[in-house]
């Protein structure tokens, strides 16, 4: 029976707050085994595309959950995507120029940062995300918005995302490693719907679903998947609600999840 298991990126495969930026060789082949026992492996993100290291774009994922669910990929095809209301982007956007607040505008393929919002050129830079990708000149009424990130350096910035959060249909989290950021996104959209989706196109009953995640933002898809996995490094009450907790990213939990959970089950 094919089983498919979703894995949310920065504190799970990987942790970019201690620059360690590629996939351990252990949790490497345990991935690699997953494929290899005609299972389907996926990103579940609330990152685009644009944001993604090369490494996990080309690793040999069967395909990806973008944007907190906005956006599925199998195979490189988009099979679920669904924008924010554009009216609200353009609503927000005015209210970010006036209020000194730069913007990024998650889009798919294409991320699109004005050529005058250097502090995000500079917070991106951190993280080493490839700007060069970025679309720098454009009409936010061109291109689907599925979500939006803010930065400023005001030192009210705390009104400025509160304000934001109270977008109606839209929901927020404020980025736990740099609280400086804040995301939007569809509120009825999150990585349990995009994975939802991810099923019902490969025809894979939840039952055989599994999730690996660390964060707040993992809550639905850890409690909706047949078997949600939460990491060692995680949030307290996200590994509350997970039906196995594994090692911390650092000790490849991953793995031990993969070898313990998924494929000694399936041999037993």
């Amino acid at each position: 029976m094919k089983k498919a298991v979703f894995f949310d990126i920065d504190g799970t495969l990987i942790d970019a707050s201690i620059n360690m930026t590629l996939i351990s060789n252990r949790v490497r082949r345990a991935l690699n085994a997953l494929k290899e026992a005609g299972h389907y492996i996926f990103i579940a993100s609330g990152r685009p595309l644009d944001y993604l290291d090369p490494e996990l774009v080309n690793f040999g994922f069967d395909g990806f959950v973008l944007m907190n669910g906005a956006v599925v990929l199998i195979n490189n095809e988009v099979v679920f995507e669904e924008a924010i209301d554009p009216k609200i982007v353009e609503e927000v956007c005015k209210f970010c120029d006036a209020e000194n607040t730069e913007y990024i505008l998650e889009s798919h393929p294409r991320v699109y940062l004005k050529e005058e919002f250097k502090l995000s050129e500079i917070f991106f830079a951190k993280f080493d995300i490839d700007i060069l990708k970025f679309e720098r000149k454009f009409n936010i009424s061109d291109f689907p918005t599925y979500k939006m990130e803010f930065l400023t350096d005001r030192t009210d910035a705390g009104e400025i995302y509160y304000k934001l959060l109270q977008t109606p249909t839209l929901t927020g989290i404020n980025d736990p490693f740099h609280s400086s950021n804040l995301e939007l996104y569809a509120a009825k959209n999150t990585k349990a719907s995009g994975i939802i989706h991810a099923l019902e196109h490969l025809g894979v009953d939840i039952k055989d679903s599994y999730a690996f995640g660390d964060g707040l933002n993992d809550v639905e898809m850890i409690q909706t998947v047949g078997c949600g996995m939460a990491m060692g490094n995680g949030n307290p009450k996200l590994k509350a609600l997970a039906k196995h907790v594994v090692p911390s990213v650092h000790e490849d939990g991953v793995a031990y999840g993969i070898e313990n959970y998924i494929l000694k089950a399936a041999v037993e």
